[in-house]
């Protein structure tokens, strides 16, 4: 079908042209929502023709998306780990970067061990609910200073069946006084303030809260880094997501606050990404 009279579009045109505007990959995946298809349906039906609705919707997220709107705001999700989640202006969009700190969480969680864990500012649940997958014996309480968040958060954990996670509101450690865990893990704000990337962009549509902690990007991780002993059963693990360029002061910030076995370890493209230390046992 068309829109105002115009000739019917079929779906290969209708990506040729958006390819022109968007990213070829996006405009894919924009098309296929429209339409309720999977990505792949896209390319054994090129000469299918739209209907209205479809087709206003789609042009509708074209627009939106050519002027910076993240796709996976437009579409309400983004895949993570092993599943997709809801996300929201409320949370940040999951990246792939943060795979590797819970690749790196599991790999200190024995499989069938009943340990407490804790992900502290979980956004859209992506960490806790990676780690309730995963170690399904384990107790997950997932922190966030954001209301918003926490209920996208409760709504991915409903969506993927998960009864061994619990939400907490308030900001890093105040819900958790008096508890101490096996395991913390955070992907805290690290950009520094006035960081020009953040006026650019998919991060100019995500939660400045979120993105930005003080003029050098540390703030949180400062706060995190000098109260996690006191959350920590002895040889208990922390790990931080952080920089590319903040490994040294991250470590640093972990050794003051007396944890040992302090280290960074680098994501896929061989960069610092996450530093980590343990409560000594």
């Amino acid at each position: 079908m068309s829109i105002d009279g115009a000739a019917p579009v079929r779906v290969g045109e209708l990506l040729k042209r958006a390819r022109s505007r968007v990213e070829a990959a996006e405009a894919e995946l924009l098309l296929a929502a429209a339409l309720r298809r999977p990505r792949s349906w896209l390319f054994a039906h090129d000469d299918h023709v739209p209907d209205a609705a479809a087709l206003a919707q789609f042009h509708d997220w074209l627009a939106r998306r050519e002027a910076g709107e993240p796709v996976a705001y437009l579409l309400g999700r983004r895949g993570f780990w092993r599943f997709d989640l809801q996300v929201s202006p409320a949370t940040l969009i999951p990246r792939p970067e943060t795979e590797r700190l819970v690749e790196l969480a599991l790999e200190r969680l024995p499989a069938q061990a009943e340990l407490r864990l804790a992900d502290l500012g979980t956004g859209s649940g992506a960490i806790a609910l990676a780690l309730a997958v995963e170690r399904p014996r384990a107790r997950v309480l997932a922190v966030d200073v954001s209301a918003e968040a926490l209920a996208v958060a409760r709504a991915n954990a409903l969506e993927l069946g998960l009864g061994n996670v619990e939400f907490r509101h308030g900001d890093w450690f105040a819900p958790l006084a008096g508890e101490r865990f096996d395991l913390i893990a955070s992907n805290p704000p690290y950009i520094e303030a006035a960081d020009p990337h953040l006026e650019q962009g998919d991060l100019r549509f995500e939660p400045a809260g979120a993105l930005a902690s003080g003029r050098d990007g540390l703030d949180a991780i400062r706060v995190i880094a000098a109260q996690a002993p006191a959350h920590l059963h002895p040889g208990g693990w922390l790990l931080i997501e952080h920089g590319w360029e903040q490994g040294a002061a991250v470590r640093a910030l972990l050794a003051a606050a007396g944890l040992s076995e302090v280290a960074t370890e680098r994501d896929w493209e061989q960069r610092d990404r996450v530093s980590l230390g343990r409560r000594p046992g």
